[in-house]
């Protein structure tokens, strides 16, 4: 077990301690309801969200964080990165492995050691940064432990967002506004979605504020692309434009699609009109106690009766908060039993394909109240004209 204590200038965590220990106490409450001896944690967000550290070093292999009801956390990482998550996180019993190969040997050690070897073993078997030969390494060396999906116990105990994740949530959606606005007032004729972007992550940099990776931005035909990242294309008259785009506080990030056109294109601007109404009906019915899939519903019934049934290829929207997203969250999607609850936040991506292929649309960010759905942008929602 590695015990270091230098202090790395510039390291720790986003959030107090307490805010950490909250954190695991919902998520092995959750542990014991269902009836697992343990936790093992893989996917990089859920990392961070127990422990602070972003998980970033299991490219190489899993850097599980096993919870186990009535002890401390254990986290067990590549040997090269024990100091970084030692100085990022607030875990500080921490075990090592060498090699790829070394992971199971080590993970199964340490599970004999918890005393778990030939219990029932929670994994998120649902994310990604485990992968099926890993779990099946690690099941040769414990052939007695018991293996169980336990995808959605971290994110739906991360569903509900503290005061503290709010705050920065309100804060990055600050920043994806002024991105947008950016975006808004840039397109002009000849001027490249690579400029465009440039000019995004300059204003926010000279407002001290912070992007998330991940940017769509297109234009013209390019607008065909589902999640097309910016290229040196020019924008001309009477092409459409759309981004995706998200600001960043403390890793939560809160994002937004706009769109614009410059002139006109009514092929564009017929399937914004109805992106637009759905997306508002998906507002108006959020709630709590309401299923996503309810939820979903009231877009596509909008989408429906307008006739443009090849329209609509994917699900209304998504439960989001600390880097953006991860799978297992809520998900807004057809049938879905899944319950919306107050303190949720939840990106709705109304994303409509035109009769050639446009992908075009609108979205927005909001958090769920008491009373309904609170939009945290302040950017219109309407087309912008340029």
């Amino acid at each position: 077990m590695a015990d270091l204590t230098t202090t790395i200038p510039l390291t720790g965590t986003s959030f107090p301690l307490s805010e950490y220990q909250c954190r695991r106490d919902k998520i092995l409450e959750a542990v014991e309801r269902a009836e697992l001896d343990a936790l093992l944690v893989t996917a990089h967000v859920h990392l961070e969200y127990i422990s602070g550290y972003n998980g970033m070093g299991g490219y190489f292999a899993p850097f599980p964080l096993i919870l186990v009801p009535g002890r401390s956390p254990v986290f067990i990482v590549r040997e090269y990165e024990v100091e970084a998550v030692l100085a990022e996180s607030c875990v500080s019993e921490v075990f090592s492995y060498t090699q790829e190969k070394d992971f199971a040997r080590v993970c199964g050690e340490i599970l004999r050691r918890l005393g778990v070897q030939a219990g029932k073993v929670g994994f998120e078997l649902g994310c990604w940064n485990l992968a099926p030969a890993d779990l099946m390494a690690l099941q040769a060396q414990l052939p007695e432990m018991k293996v169980v999906d336990a995808t959605r116990i971290v994110p739906t105990a991360a569903a509900v967002l503290t005061e503290l994740e709010l705050e920065a949530m309100r804060a990055s959606m600050a920043t994806t506004d002024l991105a947008v606005r950016t975006f808004q007032n840039s397109l002009t004729d000849g001027v490249t979605e690579l400029e465009v972007y440039a000019a995004i992550k300059k204003q926010v940099k000279e407002a001290g504020g912070e992007l998330n990776d991940f940017c769509s931005l297109t234009f013209g035909d390019r607008v065909r692309l589902a999640h097309g990242a910016p290229a040196t294309y020019p924008l001309h008259r009477n092409q459409p434009a759309v981004i995706e785009v998200g600001g960043a506080s403390q890793n939560y990030s809160a994002g937004l699609v706009r769109a614009g056109v410059l002139g006109r294109n009514p092929e564009a601007e017929s399937i914004y009109e109805l992106s637009l109404e759905a997306l508002e009906a998906a507002i108006a019915a959020i709630k709590p106690g309401v299923t996503a899939g309810s939820v979903d519903a009231a877009a596509r019934n909008v989408v429906m009766r307008g006739g443009r049934h090849r329209a609509f290829r994917h699900r209304t929207g998504y439960q989001t908060g600390l880097r953006w997203s991860e799978r297992g969250g809520l998900s807004l999607e057809p049938e879905s039993d899944q319950i919306v609850l107050a303190g949720m936040t939840l990106h709705m991506p109304m994303f409509l394909f035109s009769e050639t292929g446009y992908i075009f649309g609108v979205s927005e960010q909001v958090l769920v109240t008491e009373s309904g759905a609170e939009v945290l942008s302040s950017t219109p929602r309407s087309l912008h004209f340029a």
